[in-house]
């Protein structure tokens, strides 16, 4: 399995809604995202991921530090990974509506949302949603993503999909069926998984970040060993010789495109992997340790303390 596909596996989606809204010129709203504005639905996530499709018209998008800004046309998907909200508008001038103030059309309970704000001018449609994972399985992903990604989808042999995947997306969620919950999802992972591959693509030659070190082969290679096998005694020799390259210039690709060096990125795999399963059951303690490459429940608690900022047993426990 490669890597990209052995994380999301990971991240275990936990539902995902979507809104269908309308904005005419002018208009100006700002949309608050983070776990609070959908705790109750969310289960254990400890994460969202929010995503607007640009269905007609164009949006202009800034987070909410002003740290990014982007202009997105039809058939673009806007990807904010990392909470905090932004602003959208036809201009980023005008005052800025809370979009959680603004009437919905549908009824009380409606699991669509229609939402329809402007002054009557160019109609700009959006279909928005989430979807919920756990920070730590999925940080590699998060990590390369900025805090607003505007992906091109309107073009190649996958854009139909993608529409159609939004479309059917915003069906489910309008008609209520059964198993429409579990379908939502899997259509947004879908979604997720081709806006990544995408962005991957889009990536200039000589950029660094974890999606540019899936696309070295070298490097990509030595991940998806990794994450193959994460439980395996690996040493930088070993993933060297798999690879073909010597020990030297792979620890120095590695940690040029990825950030750090192999050892501490399978290190910090390992206790996301060990996170995840204590989430999960009630195996104990000292076997997930030890299936996590270390030798004494001591040595992983401190290693786990140093990455999550609490003990195994209390991660547990919360």
């Amino acid at each position: 399995m490669d890597a990209l596909s052995d994380v999301l596996k990971s991240v275990r989606l936990e539902g995902a809604v979507y809104l269908a809204a309308e904005f005419s010129a002018p208009w100006c709203v700002t949309a608050r995202h983070g776990l609070s504005t959908v705790q109750d639905r969310l289960g254990a996530a400890d994460h969202v991921v929010f995503f607007h499709y640009v269905d007609d018209g164009e949006i202009r998008v800034r987070d909410m530090r002003g740290r990014a800004e982007v202009v997105a046309v039809a058939g673009d998907l806007i990807v904010c990974a990392h909470g905090g909200g932004q602003t959208l508008a036809s201009d980023l001038a005008l005052d800025p509506v809370d979009a959680d103030t603004l009437p919905t059309l549908g009824p009380p309970g409606d699991p669509l949302t229609r939402l329809r704000h402007g002054g009557g001018g160019v109609v700009t449609r959006v279909v928005c949603g989430y979807l919920s994972c756990t920070r730590s399985a999925c940080r590699p992903v998060l990590d390369a993503l900025p805090p607003v990604a505007c992906i091109p989808t309107r073009d190649g042999v996958a854009a139909a999909l993608v529409r159609e995947l939004l479309e059917i997306a915003v069906s489910e969620s309008a008609q209520s069926r059964p198993g429409a919950q579990s379908l939502l999802a899997k259509l947004s992972e879908l979604l997720f998984v081709e806006a990544l591959r995408r962005y991957a693509d889009g990536l200039p030659a000589g950029g660094t970040g974890w999606l540019a070190g899936l696309r070295d082969p070298h490097v990509g290679r030595a991940l998806g060993l990794m994450h193959a096998e994460p439980a395996k005694t690996w040493t930088v020799d070993d993933l060297a010789t798999r690879v073909a390259l010597s020990r030297s210039a792979l620890a120095e690709r590695f940690t040029s495109l990825v950030g750090e060096p192999p050892m501490q990125y399978l290190s910090r795999w390992r206790l996301a992997l060990a996170a995840q399963q204590l989430r999960a059951g009630s195996e104990p303690i000292a076997r997930i340790a030890e299936r996590s490459g270390y030798e004494s429940d001591a040595a992983f608690s401190r290693a786990f303390k140093r990455e999550f900022g609490v003990p195994p047993a209390a991660w547990r426990r919360r």
